[in-house]
């Protein structure tokens, strides 16, 4: 593989070696290849093909390596007589839904964002425009479908929209167009038409009275830390510390159509985080370690009813949730809808933005490091004022 490699960026030796005419035959012998480095810091790659023409590789690249990697395969095709010219994304006649298969498939993404990616092309974006070849796409164009996409479900729009950019910028990456044409302002950030009513502490107690036992811790920590699903789902005995009264996310889970549950990282680095537990629900927590949880470390806090093996699903969840929540009175909360609770909350009992960005794992990577001490000696005394508002009420 590495003398491959080799003979296919051998271009760079030549051009140092030999000048004039000599050295540009050399430079167009077939399996001369090229990497380089595009002003967005991707790597493209090209070769000459057995027609004597250079051709550039059908997409970009994140490292080097896997544009190197690409060209030791034109190597080996052109040696066994096998090789044919790589689709041009270079063509103007090339169409978006083409190109957007190839950005796709380059992208390093959790297997959720990518199902979430190729759903929105489909239903949002290619219907109208991936026929359309990518170098005649124009402003007035992307206005045209961003207002056929409706009020309906703003943040699907929003989300589609930002794909469609993303997809654009990477033309421009690998020079196909010149600027991007979504220049819509604001376009990206959804603006949710449902306003979110937490619960108050009364109706979060009916509800975890309501709730069978077995699901009433998660349901607790879910409220009271602000912790998401993915998350609390993905909790196991190591990452409960009763002494110290905290909880560690550090993973997270992911059940994607198609494939099932997946353990992976947290939504953002900033969801890997240490929460302090509210003394009154200590107790709460530890009867349920006590009798629903198995010893080893590993062991699942809130698994499936049948396999303590297996991740409790959505679907599982919402049948004993929806009923709990009608005798609160409260049809309309929706599960996610605790975490919201939990960040009103903690905010009444003195958080500030930095301690709610931190407690809530909700910030962008460099953002993270910027609160990454934010509720250093503030967490603790959050969390007992919490714990005063509970017994306040009651």
């Amino acid at each position: 593989m590495h003398a491959i490699i080799a003979r296919a960026c051998n271009y760079k030796g030549m051009r140092n070696a030999k000048t004039g005419q000599n050295a540009t035959r050399e430079r167009r012998h077939k399996g001369s290849g090229a990497a380089r480095r595009l002003p967005s810091g991707r790597w493209q790659a090209s070769i000459i093909g057995a027609d004597g023409e250079r051709h550039k590789a059908p997409q970009t690249f994140d490292a080097k390596m896997d544009a190197e990697s690409w060209l030791a395969a034109q190597v080996q095709d052109l040696d066994i007589g096998i090789w044919s010219v790589p689709k041009s994304r270079t063509g103007r006649g090339m169409t978006l839904g083409e190109f957007a298969g190839d950005w796709l498939a380059g992208r390093n993404l959790r297997p959720r964002v990518r199902v979430e990616y190729q759903s929105l092309l489909d239903n949002r974006i290619l219907p109208d425009l991936g026929e359309v070849p990518i170098a005649r796409i124009n402003a007035s164009m992307v206005r045209q479908w961003h207002t056929n996409q409706g009020t309906d479900k703003p943040s699907a729009t929003a989300h589609a929209y930002d794909l469609l950019r993303n997809i654009l910028n990477g033309a421009i990456d690998d020079e196909i167009i010149a600027v991007n044409p979504c220049r819509i302002r604001g376009a990206s950030k959804a603006r949710s038409t449902k306003k979110i009513k937490p619960a108050t502490i009364p109706e979060l107690a009916t509800i975890e009275q309501a709730l069978p036992e077995r699901y009433r811790a998660m349901m607790v920590i879910s409220a009271w830390c602000g912790v998401r699903f993915g998350e609390v789902t993905e909790l196991r005995r190591k990452d409960v510390d009763l002494d110290a009264m905290q909880i560690h996310i550090l993973r997270a889970v992911v059940n994607v159509p198609g494939i099932g549950f997946i353990v992976g990282e947290t939504k953002s680095e900033a969801g890997v985080r240490d929460i302090d537990v509210p003394p009154h629900i200590r107790p709460a927590l530890k009867n349920h370690l006590d009798q629903f949880v198995g010893l080893d470390p590993d062991a699942l806090l809130f698994p499936a009813a049948r396999d303590p093996l297996r991740h409790l699903s959505q679907s599982s969840r919402d049948k004993v949730f929806d009923r709990a929540r009608i005798v609160a009175g409260r049809p309309d909360l929706r599960w996610h809808d605790l975490r919201h609770t939990g960040a009103s909350m903690s905010a009444a009992a003195g958080a500030n933005l930095a301690d709610l960005k931190k407690l809530m794992g909700h910030s962008t990577t460099d953002a993270a490091m910027i609160y990454q001490h934010a509720l250093d000696g503030r967490g603790k005394a959050i969390a007992e004022r919490l714990s005063e508002m509970a017994t306040q009420t009651d």
